[in-house]
């Protein structure tokens, strides 16, 4: 039955390779929506990691991290310097990131903060950030410098040497330019596909120039740099900024962090926030979960067109093939031969289809993997298939197996009341 479905295939080969492509492209998208619905959730919630605390001034935490960790929004409050310096006392912390926000270069944000970033941040399954040019704030002798994401570099087309202007607020336009003080490009960090790609990194001393609140020594560049760094390791009266938007701290013992949580949280001197970023990230995941449903569903409805157009080709094809069907049973098949071969026809395509929609994925994700990261800031890999991915791919040939059973029984009837004679 095999063969003579295999023969009956090629005899219609033209019509059955539109329904092949059309299967393989429904199965394609559906495998390529799940796996990137499932690697960006993973991208997501590796947004940060080996931070055990964001802290900032009282606020929902939603907005906290969205705003310290995917520099979105504007925060209404900040936190001081002495509780920074608090902070940093606290039995524990290992390491802090201040971070302070509020500039912008063409709308790519603009994060104040010490070289602290680039040694302790990381991102995925805990890789550091790199550098593809230059390197951090160290070693420089000027206040305004700036080190770049992979995609500030990239669009506005910035190589380490170059200058740029910062402006006041947050958005692509702005009649507030601090071109009084124009930064120096020292580094360009290498592409994460985390929203520190779109970030512009400066030294704190640097948003305190610009804003008026820090004064270098008079003819010294070097003492400003230096003076930049001993703030960075001991509390001071002169801060290079009043206040800072958040603070990521790492800790010795993460286990420690619920309890330092509740520390900062009930802190008198000022009223404060401490965030776990990742269940925070966790939750936030699920306020969109409902978009991450709907690009399902879409995906699936696609996958159904294509199997309705294969029944609807194998309905077509039923009134062309009653002569066949009645030289079938000429030679001794019987109704039930004639509805397992449309079965197997429809197994058959479908299972050629599916093949050919899973070798696509795995073709795009081979060769456009690094064009998504670069473009988009999707990490795809070509891993092997997960459980749920093939129980997917059998659910269409289950499906397609099903709905082939009703133009076989139809198959099966004509059979039945045309005998060896066929109305034409």
């Amino acid at each position: 039955m095999f063969k003579l479905a295999l023969a009956s295939l090629w005899n219609r080969r033209g019509s059955v390779w539109l329904t092949i492509v059309a299967i393989a492209v429904s199965t394609l998208l559906l495998l390529g929506v799940e796996r990137i619905r499932v690697q960006t959730q993973e991208n997501f919630s590796n947004t940060i990691s080996g931070t055990d605390l964001i802290v900032g001034a009282r606020t929902g935490s939603t907005e906290l991290l969205l705003s310290s960790v995917f520099h979105i929004g504007n925060l209404s409050n900040t936190l001081s310097w002495q509780s920074y310096e608090y902070l940093q006392s606290l039995p524990g912390v290992t390491w802090h990131i201040p971070m302070a926000m509020g500039d912008s270069v063409h709308g790519f944000p603009v994060i104040a903060t010490t070289d602290a970033l680039f040694a302790n941040f990381k991102y995925g399954n805990k890789r550091p950030l790199s550098f593809a040019a230059g390197g951090g704030f160290t070693e420089q002798n000027e206040v305004t410098i700036a080190v770049l994401g992979a995609e500030v570099a990239s669009e506005r087309k910035l190589s380490v040497g170059d200058d740029l202007i910062v402006a006041h607020g947050t958005g692509e336009i702005s009649f507030s330019q601090h071109d009084a003080h124009p930064f120096h490009v020292v580094g360009v960090l290498k592409r994460t596909g985390t929203p520190i790609d779109r970030g512009v990194f400066i030294p704190l001393t640097a948003q305190g120039l610009v804003h008026g609140e820090y004064m270098p020594a008079e003819g010294s560049d070097e003492h400003s740099h230096e003076h930049e760094h001993e703030h960075e390791h001991e509390p001071s009266v002169e801060p290079p900024v009043y206040t800072l938007s958040a603070v990521l701290l790492g800790l010795e013992n993460p286990a420690l962090a619920l309890r330092l949580q509740r520390t900062i949280n009930t802190y008198r001197g000022e009223a404060l926030s401490a965030i776990m970023p990742g269940l925070a990230l966790q939750n936030f995941w699920r306020t969109l979960s409902v978009f991450e449903r709907a690009l399902v569903a879409i995906s699936v409805l696609v996958v159904i067109t294509g199997l309705l157009g294969m029944l609807t080709t194998l309905l077509a094809s039923l009134r062309e093939r009653r002569r066949e069907m009645a030289v079938l049973r000429s030679i001794g098949a019987g109704p039930i031969t004639i509805l397992g071969l449309l079965v197997v026809e429809a197994f058959v395509v479908t299972l050629v289809g599916v093949a050919l929609g899973t070798a696509g994925l795995y073709t795009v994700l081979l060769l456009g993997a690094e064009l998504l990261q670069q473009q988009l800031g999707i990490q795809v890999s070509a891993s092997i298939l997960t459980l749920r991915e093939i129980y997917l791919l059998l659910a269409i040939l289950l499906a397609a197996t099903l709905l082939s059973l009703f133009p076989a029984w139809r198959a099966y009837r004509n059979a039945l009341a045309d005998g060896l004679t066929v109305k034409l």
